[in-house]
This record gives C-alpha cells, sequence and structure tokens, in this order.
C-alpha cells in the first residue's frame, strides 16, 4: 500500500467532525447562482485560517488558488468544486434546514465545497509528502447557464499555471457510502433549451375552418419531433428531446388562440448528433407549421457542451480509486443524460469527473435531498489521493 494513504485516512479522521460543521453551515446558508457572496466569503474565511493563498472575484464570487509542494513547477492538478444552490423549498426537518425559505443545497454543492476545503487542508498539511503544485478552484452558477465555468474560464482560470489535469465530483444518491464511479469518454450529457412559438389565425372554436389552429399543429410538431428521436438518431447513441411546456395567452373552451409557445430540453452525448439534431428541430419545425398554413419562431439556447473524461486520466485514477477504497469500492458506471458545466473545463484541459456515493438517500434536486455525512471521507481523502498522485 502507497504509504501517504494511511497519513490521509489519518487527517480525514482528525478533520472529519469540522467538515461536517463546515457542510451544514453551508447547507443552512445557500445562495442561487451568481448570488454566492456570504458563501465566497465563508470559504475566505476559511482558507485564510488555513493559511493557504487564493485570489477572489472570479464570475463575481469565485475563488482561485495554489497549494505548492516540492519541486512545484513538475506537475499542476487542479480540483474543482461548484458553491450555487437551487431555488426549491427544503422539507427536511434536520437540525441544518435551510435558513432560506425556497433556496436549498438540492444538488450537494454544500458537500462539493467541504470535500474541497477538506482535501486542501489535507494537501498543505502533507506537503512535505508529494511534488508538483495543486490549482484549486471554487465555481459560481453552475446550475444557471452561460454556467459559472465557461465565465471562469474566460477569465482565464485555466492559465498561470495550466493545468495538465482537472478533476470533479458530484454526490450520487443510490450508490453506496465508500464508493465511486465514473466512465471514460462522454460521461454526462449536453443541455440546450428549445424555445418555440407556433403562430396561427385564432377565432371562434365552433368556425375551426376560418382559423388556423396553433395547438393542433404544436401537437404535430410534438410528434414530428419524436420521429428524429426515434428514426434519424443512430441506434445506440444516448439522446432525449422532450418538452416540459405549452401554452397560450388566455384563451377558454370556445377559442382557438393566435398562437401557442412550447419549450423543452434537447441532450446528447455526440457533439455531432448534437449539432445535426439542432438542424433537424427547425427543419421539422418550419416545414410542418408550412404544412398547416401557419409559421414558426425556433430558438435553441445552446447550453452546457458533452463532459468528456479524458480516457488515460480516467484509467490513473481508477487505479487511484483501488488503491484508496479498494477494487470492489470503484465502479464503472453508465454515461448519464443529465448535465454539468464542468463539461467545459473537459473541452479545454483534459478531464476527470467522478461520482461519489453519498448513501440509498432521495435523489438531487428534490426537496428532500441530503446525504450520509460519512460520505465526506472519501470524498475528502480520495480528492487529496488523487491529486497527489495523478
Amino acid at each position: 500500500m502507497d504509504p501517504i494513504i494511511n497519513l490521509i485516512k489519518a487527517r480525514v479522521d482528525i478533520e472529519f467532525s469540522k467538515l461536517v460543521d463546515i457542510r451544514r453551515h453551508f447547507h443552512r446558508h445557500p445562495e442561487l447562482s451568481f448570488e454566492e457572496e456570504q458563501t465566497s466569503l465563508m470559504i475566505q474565511k476559511i482558507l485564510t485560517e488555513s493559511q493557504i493563498e487564493f485570489q477572489t472575484g472570479f464570475c463575481k464570487h469565485g475563488i482561485v488558488g495554489t497549494i505548492k509542494a516540492k519541486n512545484p513547477e513538475s506537475r499542476i492538478i487542479a480540483l474543482r468544486a461548484d458553491m450555487d444552490a437551487l431555488p426549491i423549498y427544503e422539507k427536511n426537518e434536520c437540525a441544518y434546514k435551510s435558513l432560506k425559505p425556497g433556496v436549498m443545497h438540492a444538488c450537494g454543492h454544500d458537500v462539493h465545497m467541504t470535500c474541497l476545503l477538506g482535501a486542501l487542508q489535507i494537501l498543505k498539511d502533507l506537503k512535505e509528502e508529494w511534488e508538483g503544485t495543486v490549482k484549486f478552484i471554487f465555481q459560481p452558477a453552475e446550475e444557471k447557464l452561460p454556467g459559472g465555468a465557461s465565465l471562469m474560464i474566460k477569465e482565464g482560470v485555466l492559465e498561470n499555471p495550466v493545468p495538465k489535469v482537472i478533476l470533479g465530483q458530484h454526490v450520487q444518491p443510490g450508490m453506496d457510502v465508500g464508493e465511486v464511479g465514473l466512465a471514460p469518454g462522454a460521461f454526462m450529457a449536453s443541455c440546450d433549451e428549445i424555445y418555440i412559438t407556433v403562430k396561427g389565425k385564432g377565432g371562434h372554436a365552433a368556425q375551426a375552418h376560418l382559423c388556423v389552429d396553433p395547438i393542433l399543429v404544436a401537437a404535430h410538431l410534438l410528434v414530428g419531433f419524436q420521429a428524429i428521436i426515434s428514426r434519424e438518431k443512430p441506434a445506440m447513441l444516448p439522446s432525449v428531446l422532450s418538452f416540459g411546456t405549452i401554452h397560450t395567452d388566455g384563451g377558454a373552451t370556445n377559442i382557438i388562440p393566435d398562437e401557442v409557445k412550447l419549450s423543452g430540453t434537447f441532450r446528447s452525448l455526440d457533439e455531432s448528433w448534437r449539432a445535426y439534431g439542432h438542424k433537424r428541430i427547425e427543419e421539422v419545425a418550419v416545414s410542418i407549421c408550412q404544412a398547416y398554413n401557419a409559421s414558426c419562431e425556433v430558438v435553441i439556447q445552446k447550453g452546457y457542451p458533452c463532459l468528456m473524461n479524458d480516457s488515460d486520466y480516467t484509467a490513473s485514477f481508477m487505479g487511484l480509486s483501488n488503491s484508496y477504497l479498494g477494487m470492489e469500492h470503484t465502479r464503472m458506471i453508465d454515461p448519464r443524460l443529465t448535465s454539468e458545466d464542468f463539461a467545459y473545463y473537459s473541452h479545454e484541459i483534459p478531464a476527470v469527473f467522478y461520482r461519489l456515493g453519498v448513501g440509498d438517500v432521495p435523489g438531487v434536486h428534490t426537496s428532500r435531498f441530503d446525504i450520509d455525512e460519512n460520505a465526506i471521507k472519501t470524498g475528502v481523502g480520495l480528492m487529496a489521493y488523487a491529486a497527489i498522485r495523478i
């Protein structure tokens, strides 16, 4: 066994109760995307007390810094945690329940920040035991387009110094505590928002022959769009095109409206298919509307790209996880159609994004999401070890 593993695990045990308190503080005081001022100040306070150097002001509330060990120029690794919460009313009755009605850390970013802070403390304490530089990124606004990652990259977060690889983690409900999961290649989907306005000619529902019914046209659009997925998508490529809203302004049972608005999401694990899908969504919408004497406006708001795990570094990470956790606790898992703005980093430099088991708990983005806090031990220790050895 690598002797530094026992040193890391011992430090995790020493820091654990403090880390639980930190996580609970973040959970009590969630802040929405681009509003993470107090969260940032709390992180700055902890870093300052630990005598870890950092800079602020990235994407408003982001924080970037480095920890240098022996031979600091020999290798540069980046670690990232996201900071923002979600607009959800928490229904848990725990002692650390959110104090902000309608705002909740329902996606585990409180855990991500805590794990990174814990890893940084260990890296600093053991800096005579490893070589290189660890760059750390506390990133705002993962949950809201255009994504804090894209903005921080534009502000130079991956420069001076340039990391050879960046690591990130995400909580995984339904995976046992002490386990992690990942896979090489396309690991999470691109995510685009689709907005369509179907324009017809309204009138009395009893005189439909005098109207151009946009509701009927919208129904044909929904069916036509699904043919893109069922008939044009490559057979083994995961992708989805789903619509979540359809509405008109006002209306009644006996009124055909002038227009109907639809909104949905298009997700893919392949950037070429993504571009093709954008083209076909617009073509299908225009052609169906023309067939029914209607017209339409199609707006495709491009969101996060596919998250790509570097194959070589993913293999290396899995070997390190096997050493730290044991082979039975490192899992290959399927890619998923959820999205993450960590993807932007993965299109700039090699990246590894992995899932951290937090127990049999309600899913993320729900009002009762929580974790088994023992997962923090795994998240902190493995991140620190991977940063030292990858």
